[in-house]
């Protein structure tokens, strides 16, 4: 490969949503952009256990721009085959994809553990992707760095995390190699969100590699307080118990919070709210650590979180299922692939008077798609559960920016890019945006087909 140009190897978030892995390769460095999970499909989920077409030890850093599963989630496997140097975050950034890494090992061993024993696994014996001890081992490759700093990494190399919204320690990333730019947009924020201040902008943009999770449609305009007092009053008169499948990191606390500011206002019925989700628990802290980076001060994170039973362990979840009163739950995982929503929805999916809602992007394949889109019963760890319970959707809760709120994050960029990668997006959804951004802005973009290799040119310089 020549000294004047690059090359961008597609590894996840190629017309999908999640898995995201961008490997840029130089003359002398291979840099991996992001390292999640694929999730969904079975065809996606599937790729998880496969050799990426790079060796693990061949690369040179890994720069994270958040900490959920679909972007962090594959180190533990990418440190098992042999990557031995840093994974560079902001700090929260770390904080959050530590617990989630570990949280995920717990998962995965535990599921593994039960389909051998109650046989619903065509593998024998099943095994974990990998175990907590594998996520232990690639937490010791984090290094932080300090949000909006220019960070040199190799001759010619440097890159800068800058604020995003999103999640706590969520970051875009700026990656200059030998003057030219490359911005990864990761997930983006809202500009009007209640605990996440509103995203920074990019200003330069030679390639672009922009997500369009939401880049087919506008948010609904909704009174989010109204919507939810609605939901729980309807809940509880019908004697049933609300269960909201959460993502732990920044929707379980905006809920909480919602939940909380009714309280408060005594507009919802006084009934016990409950928080269930042991990596909730620990994001909590992290926001009490990092206040800089949301709007909540200690003190009402504090009295948020007084007005919930936070459940730790499982025998406290059969304690709250064992009582009969209407109740609110808030549990993960947000497209309920896995955590303690399914042992509710096992007890739960099938009473008329319960109410599930769901509070974010839901992925091809998962049982919180399946739910959205009406099926009439679930599969949870290999048993079917009719589905009689009322489902209920908020969108406007979705930590994504929207189709017009995607374009105002782009519009301070001066010159267009030479490209525009349209990225973390389902293939409809990634084609509508595309012909959204020629249409409104004139530029050129493509949509890489998954482990797709493009070939940038540099500059003369």
């Amino acid at each position: 490969m020549m000294n004047n140009s690059i090359k961008v190897h597609f590894l996840g978030a190629a017309e999908t949503v999640t898995g995201s892995k961008y490997l840029i390769e130089t003359s002398n460095h291979k840099i991996l952009v992001d390292c999640g999970l694929f999730q969904g499909l079975k065809k996606l989920r599937v790729k998880n256990w496969e050799h990426l077409p790079v060796n693990a030890n061949e690369v040179d850093v890994v720069l994270l721009t958040h900490g959920h599963l679909d972007h962090s989630g594959y180190l533990p496997r990418l440190v098992k085959n042999g990557f031995k140097r840093s994974i560079l975050g902001t700090e929260p950034t770390l904080d959050i994809a530590s617990i989630i890494l570990k949280d995920s090992g717990k998962i995965q061993e535990e599921y593994a553990k039960r389909a051998n024993k109650e046989g619903f696994t065509s593998h024998s014996p099943a095994e974990a992707l990998y175990t907590i001890d594998d996520a232990e081992k690639a937490i010791t490759h984090f290094r932080s760095v300090t949000e909006g700093e220019w960070i040199n990494l190799f001759d010619g190399i440097q890159v800068r995390f800058q604020y995003n919204g999103h999640i706590i320690g969520a970051t875009f990333i700026e990656l200059d190699i030998h003057g030219e730019r490359l911005v990864f947009s990761g997930d983006i924020g809202r500009p009007e969100d209640l605990l996440m201040e509103a995203p920074k902008k990019p200003k330069q943009a030679d390639y672009l590699f922009i997500e369009s999770t939401y880049g087919d449609r506008l948010h609904e305009e909704e009174d989010l307080e109204e919507k939810l007092k609605q939901i729980v009053i309807t809940t509880v008169e019908n004697g049933g118990t609300l269960i909201i499948p959460s993502f732990a990191v920044e929707r379980a606390q905006t809920l909480m919070y919602i939940l909380w500011q009714l309280r408060l206002k005594n507009k919802i019925p006084l009934v016990e709210m409950v928080m269930d989700s042991p990596m909730g628990v620990n994001v909590l802290e992290v926001f009490l650590r990092n206040e800089k980076w949301h709007k909540l001060t200690h003190e009402e994170c504090t009295e948020m979180c007084s007005n919930f039973r936070v459940v730790e362990t499982y025998k406290e979840t059969w304690e709250v299922i064992d009582k009969k009163e209407p109740k609110i739950i808030i549990a993960g995982s947000g497209m309920i692939t896995g955590g303690r929503v399914l042992t509710y929805l096992e007890q739960y999916i099938d009473q008329p008077e319960t109410a599930v809602l769901l509070a974010g992007y839901q992925a091809e394949g998962t049982r919180g798609r399946q739910l959205l889109e009406g099926n009439t019963e679930i599969k949870i760890n290999g048993k079917y559960y009719a589905v009689n319970a009322k489902i209920y959707n908020i969108q406007s809760l979705s930590a994504h920016a929207d189709q017009q709120e995607l374009l105002d994050w782009m519009s301070d960029i001066e010159k267009a890019p030479k490209e525009t990668f349209i990225v973390h997006g389902e293939a409809q959804v990634a084609d509508k945006f595309r012909v959204k951004i020629k249409d409104h802005l004139g530029w050129k973009c493509s949509i890489p087909e998954l482990y797709s290799i493009h070939e940038l040119e540099l500059n003369s310089k």
